[in-house]
């Protein structure tokens, strides 16, 4: 894809949807160049001298070539396959090698969604930059992007805005996957998330399991939690209320032989468990499943 740059004004139905974009643009600074263009808004221009600080998230991608990114928490090399998150707020500033040049692909956008997922998942971390490598998925997602905005059809920012969640879904994966790609430790969750699996009717002794692999019980456990977003006991319930509820549809099994089947010694706790999860009973979810069949 060659060089693009477009700035967007977002409209109130924009806004309201929670997240939006401000601009989309793929820069390529060849060895020596001027950088950043002086094309760009007042609002987005700026010299390495000053730097500068901006009201909106960025999230961008060098796909070749190689340069510095500074900020308050430090200085950063950068190489292609490096992704830059720039937080509003925050005094910053970057350029390509001049030596080397490179491609840089950006967004920026806003909105209360964007504002959640930077403060309560992986993305809150104060470290700036992200070795990502060369990622097919990520690339084919900023030009899916490029696409929809060049186009500009209706309802381009709904459907942007939900692949730059994608894009940041891309990234929270990643950064979870550096802990324990090609570790011990991921082996052994593993190995207990098929055991779980295998066995999730059953009371699972996960401290002997824990004993077993010469491991801290407190240790697996906050490690399980990491790698799968669950603890222990919330991922093998998890496990039971989606086999109790495709017994509750496809058997004519009491709601008392489905408790105990899925691994419950308490009809009561079974159905608040239950309705926690799905947000109905099962006797409603069971009875609700049948008037729908017979509409």
């Amino acid at each position: 894809m060659k060089e693009f740059m477009k700035y967007l004004t977002p409209g109130k139905d924009d806004t309201n949807w929670g997240i939006y974009l401000n601009v989309a643009g793929k820069t390529i600074a060849p060895p020596g160049m001027e950088y950043p263009s002086p094309i760009h808004p007042s609002g987005y221009y700026f010299t390495w001298e000053y730097g500068r600080i901006l009201h909106e998230y960025q999230v961008n991608y060098i796909t070749v070539g190689g340069g510095v990114y500074e900020d308050q928490s430090g200085t950063y090399h950068l190489k292609a396959g490096t992704i830059i998150i720039v937080k509003p707020g925050v005094w910053h500033r970057y350029k390509p090698d001049n030596d080397l040049g490179w491609t840089e692909n950006y967004l920026g956008f806003n909105g209360m969604i964007a504002d959640h997922l930077f403060s309560s998942s992986e993305l809150k971390s104060s470290r700036p930059i992200i070795e990502v490598g060369y990622r097919e998925e990520i690339i084919d997602t900023y030009h899916s992007i490029f696409k929809s905005v060049k186009e500009e059809k209706p309802g381009f920012q709904q459907i942007s805005s939900g692949m730059v969640i994608k894009l940041l879904g891309h990234l929270t994966s990643i950064k979870k996957q550096k802990i324990f790609v090609e570790t011990r430790i991921e082996k052994i969750i593993q190995e207990a998330c098929y055991m779980i699996r295998e066995n999730y009717e059953k009371d699972i002794d996960f401290v002997e399991f824990a004993r077993q692999h010469n491991m801290a019980y407190s240790y697996f456990r906050n490690m399980f939690k990491l790698y799968t977003g669950l603890p222990l006991t919330k991922y093998q319930l998890g496990l039971r209320i989606i086999r109790a509820k495709e017994l509750l549809l496809s058997t004519n099994k009491i709601i008392k032989e489905v408790c105990y089947e899925v691994g419950f010694e308490s009809l009561y706790y079974f159905s608040r468990q239950f309705k926690n999860k799905v947000g109905v009973s099962p006797a409603k979810f069971r009875n609700a499943a049948k008037m729908n069949k017979s509409r």
